[in-house]
C-alpha cells in the first residue's frame, strides 16, 4: 500500500484479517505518522520516509491512497511489471453488498452526503455514511448487508481511482475547475467526475450547473434533475448553495421511496457539516463562522454570498496557485466589509484585493482572530472562509478550522 493515512490503516485492517501480508510504505517519516501508526495491526512491514522501485518486490497488487498522484511513478512502475493497481475505495465497492449512493462535485460533497445520510436514515433501512466524508468504510463491509443504504463521498481522486463504478444513483452537485494541478486538464477533471453516473441506475444532476447538464447524455441510467425536485425542502443551513445540496438529498430520499414529510423533516432537523458554514457561536452580536473546508475560490464564493446584508469580515488566504480570482475578487468586493489575510498567497491577494477599502494582514490565525474580533460590531459575522488550501500553516483543513474554533471559544467563551 502507498499511503500511510487512514485508507491506508483501513486496507491494512482488512487485508491483515484475510490473512494477506502486508507492506505499507510512506514518504512521510514516522514522527509525523503517530496517529495512524498506532492504529496499524501488528506484522505489517512498513518502509516509511520514502522509497523506490524496490517497494514493489513481492508484491501481487499496490493499492493507493487518494492522496497518491494515480500517474506517479512507483504507481507506474507497477502498472508496467503487470501489477494491479486499485484503492480501498475499488475494494471496498467490489465487496459492499448494499445500496450504494455516491455524491460528487467540486463543492458541497460532505454536506449533501451527510445530508442524505439523515434523509435516507428516516426510512426504515439502515444507512452507513463515508467515503471522503472522513469515515473510511472498508473497515466496516462485513458488517453491510443488502439491505443496507451506502452514502459515500466520493472526491476525484477516488473516482479516479475505481474500476468501473456500479453505483445504485450517482449526484453530481456542480463542476468548477480543481484540483488540476493533478488532473493537468478540465476535460479529465470532468471525465473523473462522470465516472459516477456512467454505471449508475439513477444519475442526479443539477440543471443549474451548465457542465453537469452536459452529463446527462452519458448517464447510463434515468435522469433525475434534482433542481426541479418539489416540494422544496425546509433547509436550515444559510445559503444558496445549502438548498441545492438538500435538493439532492430530497431527490435521492423520493428515489428511495421515502414520502415527502419524512424527507422534509429530516432536512429541517439537519444541523450542518463540521468546517461548513459551522456556526461556531456567537458574542455580544457577533456571529463567528467556520468555513475551513473551502478550499478553493469557487468554494469560497458560495460562503461569501451566504450572508446577504451582513457586513461580513473575512478571514482568508492559504496555499495553492494557478486559480482564477475573478468571480472571488468581486464577490468579496461586493459581499465584505473588511478581509484579513493569511497564509502564502497573501500577498497576491491583496494585488487582487487593491480596491477594497478595508484589507488587513495577519501573520497567524490567531492574530486575525484577534484583528476580527476588533472590527466587529454588531450584526457582524466574522467568516473563516480560506479559499484556498491549508497546507502551508496547518496539517489539512480540519486542523485549520479546529485552531480556528478553540481561539475564537477561548476568547469568548471563557
Amino acid at each position: 500500500m502507498v499511503g500511510a493515512a487512514r485508507s491506508g490503516v483501513a486496507l491494512a485492517l482488512h487485508l491483515t484479517a484475510e490473512g494477506q501480508k502486508v507492506r505499507v510504505v510512506d514518504r512521510k517519516p514516522a514522527a509525523d505518522l503517530q496517529s495512524t501508526l498506532s492504529q496499524m495491526p501488528s506484522g505489517v512491514d512498513l518502509q516509511l520516509g520514502g522509497y523506490d522501485a524496490r517497494a514493489l518486490e513481492g508484491v501481487d497488487i499496490v493499492y493507493a491512497s487518494p492522496g497518491v498522484p494515480w500517474d506517479s511513478d512507483l504507481l507506474n512502475d507497477a502498472r508496467a511489471k503487470g501489477i494491479k493497481v486499485s484503492s480501498e475505495i475499488d475494494l471496498f465497492l467490489k465487496l459492499c453488498k448494499g445500496t450504494v449512493v455516491g455524491i460528487t462535485g467540486t463543492n458541497g460533497k460532505t454536506t449533501t452526503t451527510a445530508l442524505t445520510g439523515a434523509v435516507l436514515s428516516a426510512g426504515p433501512r439502515p444507512v452507513v455514511v463515508g467515503g471522503n466524508i472522513g469515515d473510511t468504510v472498508l473497515d466496516r463491509v462485513d458488517e453491510i448487508r443488502l439491505e443496507h443504504f451506502v452514502v459515500l463521498e466520493l472526491s476525484s481522486f477516488q473516482l479516479e481511482s475505481v474500476d468501473k463504478p456500479h453505483l445504485h444513483a450517482g449526484v453530481v452537485l456542480n463542476i468548477t475547475p480543481d484540483h488540476l494541478d493533478r488532473h493537468r486538464t478540465m476535460e479529465r477533471y470532468v471525465d473523473l467526475k462522470a465516472r459516477a453516473i456512467e454505471g449508475a441506475d439513477y444519475a442526479v444532476l443539477n440543471g443549474r450547473d451548465e457542465i453537469v447538464r452536459g452529463l446527462a447524455s452519458r448517464a447510463s441510467g434515468q435522469v433525475v434533475w434534482f433542481d426541479q425536485h418539489q416540494p422544496l425542502p425546509p433547509m436550515p443551513l444559510p445559503g444558496r448553495h445549502n438548498m441545492e445540496n438538500a435538493l439532492a438529498a430530497a431527490a435521492v430520499g423520493r428515489i428511495a421511496g421515502l414520502p415527502d414529510d419524512a424527507i422534509n423533516e429530516a432536512i429541517r432537523s439537519f444541523r450542518g457539516v463540521e468546517h461548513r458554514l459551522e456556526l461556531v457561536g456567537e458574542w455580544a452580536g457577533v456571529r463567528w463562522y467556520n468555513d475551513s473546508k473551502a478550499t478553493n475560490p469557487d468554494a469560497g464564493r458560495v460562503a461569501l454570498n451566504a450572508f446577504p446584508g451582513a457586513p461580513v469580515i473575512l478571514i482568508a488566504g492559504g496555499y495553492g496557485s494557478d486559480f482564477d480570482l475573478h468571480d472571488w475578487t468581486a464577490d468579496v468586493l461586493a459581499n465584505t466589509e473588511a478581509v484579513i489575510l493569511i497564509g502564502a498567497s497573501a500577498d497576491k491577494l491583496a494585488e487582487e484585493l487593491r480596491s477594497h477599502p478595508k484589507v488587513v494582514r495577519a501573520q497567524n490565525l490567531e492574530e486575525a482572530v484577534s484583528t476580527a474580533a476588533g472590527l466587529a460590531r454588531l450584526g457582524s459575522v466574522v467568516l473563516l472562509s480560506p479559499a484556498y488550501k491549508s497546507f502551508d500553516m496547518f496539517k489539512d483543513f480540519e486542523d485549520r478550522g479546529n485552531q480556528f474554533k478553540e481561539l475564537v471559544r477561548k476568547r469568548f467563551a471563557a
